[in-house]
């Protein structure tokens, strides 16, 4: 048995990733691998992709026994990299210029595109983990891409939801959100040109927020150098406003849901979701018996009144970040 491999769950359809060897990784080494000057990060660079040294998914994975129903196995197969955001060890995106951003979300695109390029991968997700609560190993700002053979189950679901809206509403369920939450403007936190930043109506985490574009767009490698800057700029104010609400060791996770690569669903709009588990300062809340046994979330508040709380906490930093947009 190699300790490298994927495992379908029949219960709830989707697979699991085994990976053994990643118990190994460094936790919170002294030597960070991202700074300039070692054995990866040679030269002049602002943004850079670097393999992952301990991938949960690899091109060249180790066969496996495929199993026995109701307990199947599959291959490891797929890509693992890490995106080394500056070469500054300390910071977030608030703190690096808004043109090393879109820089970052640029090359988010580019390896989006040279990923899907491989036949076995249908789908490639970015994102990034930040803060020692969500149980970050390294410190230097990164993020992540994972690229899988299969559409993740989350993914699937708002695909189906999307052609499920369509078929009874005759929307798309993407912009019919966006138009409801700047017509309600109770949950909108930020504005620009090409993209709202919201606490979403239904939002699971208490000061969870997601980025919606105000134009199609599917895939990361469609947005051009402008539009780029738009979403960094709009990345920029979440990241910000959470540091001005939970101080120095604040904490999320960033998602970049993205169309599938192979089959490219037209109802699909490229979003970001931001999971923080803050509910202040000096508390976390922490998904338990309901959320996990369930998959029902409970919300500790109103996300009105917490978008309010977010809208209040950007007005004080746009200012200092050379914003490109505004506060509803």
């Amino acid at each position: 048995m190699s300790g490298h491999e994927l495992r379908w769950n029949p219960l709830l359809g989707c697979w699991i990733i085994v990976a053994g060897h990643r118990k190994e990784r460094p936790w919170h080494s002294t030597f960070c691998p991202f700074c300039p000057g070692g054995p990866e990060t040679q030269g002049e660079w602002n943004v850079l992709a670097l393999p992952n040294r301990y991938p949960a998914l690899s091109l060249t994975p180790p066969g496996v026994d495929k199993g026995e129903k109701p307990f199947t196995r599959g291959e490891a197969l797929g890509v693992c990299e890490v995106i080394v955001e500056t070469p500054s060890h300390e910071g977030d995106f608030q703190n690096i210029p808004l043109e090393q951003v879109a820089e970052y979300i640029l090359l988010l695109g580019e390896r989006t595109r040279k990923i899907a390029s491989n036949s076995a991968i249908e789908y490639v997700m970015p994102f990034k983990n930040k803060g020692v609560s969500i149980g970050v190993s390294l410190t230097h700002p990164h993020s992540q891409i994972y690229a899988f053979p299969f559409i993740p189950p989350r993914i699937s679901r708002e695909i189906a939801s999307a052609i499920e809206y369509r078929k009874i509403y005759g929307g798309n369920i993407f912009e019919d959100i966006v138009r409801m939450e700047l017509l309600e403007s109770k949950r909108t936190v930020y504005i620009n040109d090409g993209f709202v930043l919201l606490i979403p109506f239904y939002a699971m985490w208490p000061y969870e927020m997601h980025i919606y574009p105000s134009s199609d767009v599917k895939l990361l490698y469609e947005l051009d150098k402008d539009s780029a800057s738009l979403l960094a700029d709009a990345i920029r104010v979440a990241t910000g406003v959470y540091e001005e609400l939970f101080g120095s060791e604040y904490a999320y996770m960033m998602i970049f849901h993205q169309a599938p690569v192979k089959r490219v669903n037209e109802e699909y709009r490229l979003h970001v979701e931001f999971y923080t588990p803050h509910l202040s300062r000096d508390r976390l809340k922490y998904a338990a018996g309901v959320e996990w046994g369930a998959w029902v979330f409970t919300y500790d508040g109103v996300p009105e009144d917490r978008a309010r709380e977010l809208r209040e906490a950007a007005t004080r930093i746009i200012g200092k970040l050379d914003s490109l947009g505004r506060i509803p």
